[in-house]
């Protein structure tokens, strides 16, 4: 009985397991179909409108008929706004678009190579387009090819839904991280992503926690700002970023008969390391520093196995003071002082001086 129950066991699994990859499949093809066909009708609307001066005039009322007909022809999907997305698309993505060339005004059964295409490269990291069509949308609005192209690798590599890109992109992830890198590594991050190599990669400046819903002009204490946080964690371990992992809050470790408390304690599954966060609502100071310096030293000495990285201490302050840390600590200390926003930062703001901070690397 064992037997035959353990063969219905294996043959479930393999049913399972084979339904998965084929839906997986047909997502993806089908989730490339939309955005070739929707790259190619830019490209038909662009080759349109520039046939002449005349014709250019009329872009818009193209837009107005194009959208008109469609709708007739298919139903919903082809607003007026959806096709000047489609042009817009084209435009924004026309050099990587390229490859499918072969897409013509024929009637041919242009499709059909895009499925083989995708089929045989089921890899998505190989295709022209990994995101859905509303990413797309909301990438194109993006100026910044830099930028834009940031938000399109952060978006894939972390799986970022629509609702979790825009608030990325309001959030000025992009010039966070930027402003807390060298220049040479603020270069990487349109290829790349946020990539983990040492420590420092997990900073930002500042750290957005507008998600927790607190007054940033009322008063509250740490330990309002610790509930706040653990009572949206997923929110908290998305803006710390990739391969964070929530081990404790007010962790106790004891050390000469005295008891002492980390108020949030994680592990960083990439770089391998504990990374202990304490939390400030008051002015730094140096007995702050010389606390967390104390967390690290236990954790590096006492936790940390031998093939592990050594501890990362942050402190996450209303306002930080870098003079202070640098006078306080070694510059091996391996911990941090940052500030964190219970609101949207201005993002033109830190956008200038992003650029006037890469101007000054530069010269």
């Amino acid at each position: 009985m064992n037997h035959k129950n353990n063969e219905l066991n294996n043959l479930f699994e393999k049913s399972k397991s084979i339904i998965r990859a084929a839906r997986e499949i047909t997502g993806t093809v089908a989730n490339l179909t939309t955005l070739i066909s929707n790259y190619q009708i830019g490209k038909f609307i662009v080759e349109e409108e520039q046939k002449g001066e005349i014709r250019a005039k009329y872009g818009k009322k193209i837009l107005d008929e194009l959208s008109e007909f469609l709708t007739q022809e298919f139903g919903k999907g082809f607003s007026r706004t959806n096709v000047a997305s489609m042009r817009k698309f084209y435009t924004v993505y026309k050099e990587r678009g390229e490859q499918f060339s072969y897409l013509n005004n024929t009637d041919e059964k242009v499709l059909l190579p895009i499925v083989q295409t995708a089929s045989a490269q089921f890899d998505t990291a190989n295709l022209p387009f990994k995101l859905s069509w509303s990413h797309y949308q909301v990438l194109m609005r993006m100026e910044n090819d830099m930028e834009r192209s940031f938000y399109e690798e952060e978006a894939y590599r972390s799986n970022w839904d629509v609702r979790t890109l825009k608030r990325q992109y309001n959030s000025s992830l992009f010039e966070r991280v930027a402003m807390s890198r060298d220049k040479d590594r603020v270069m990487e991050l349109a290829n790349e992503g946020i990539t983990l190599y040492e420590p420092q990669d997990v900073l930002k400046s500042p750290f957005v926690l507008e998600f927790l819903g607190l007054d940033d002009k009322a008063a509250y204490q740490e330990s309002d700002l610790e509930s706040a946080i653990i009572g949206k964690l997923q929110n908290f371990l998305l803006e710390l970023g990739k391969g964070f992992l929530f081990e404790a809050r007010q962790k106790r470790f004891s050390f000469h008969e005295k008891n002492f408390f980390v108020d949030l304690v994680f592990y960083n599954r990439l770089l391998k390391c504990y990374v202990l966060i304490d939390l400030k609502v008051d002015e730094l100071t140096h007995q702050d520093l010389g606390q967390m310096q104390m967390y690290v030293n236990y954790y590096d000495r006492y936790v940390k196995t031998d093939g592990e990285n050594p501890t990362v201490g942050i402190l996450l302050c209303k306002d930080s003071d870098e003079a202070l840390v640098e006078l306080t600590l070694p510059d091996n200390a391996n911990i941090y002082a940052k500030e964190y926003k219970l609101y949207l930062p201005d993002k033109k703001m830190l956008q200038d001086k992003l650029q006037e901070w890469l101007r000054e690397e530069l010269e």
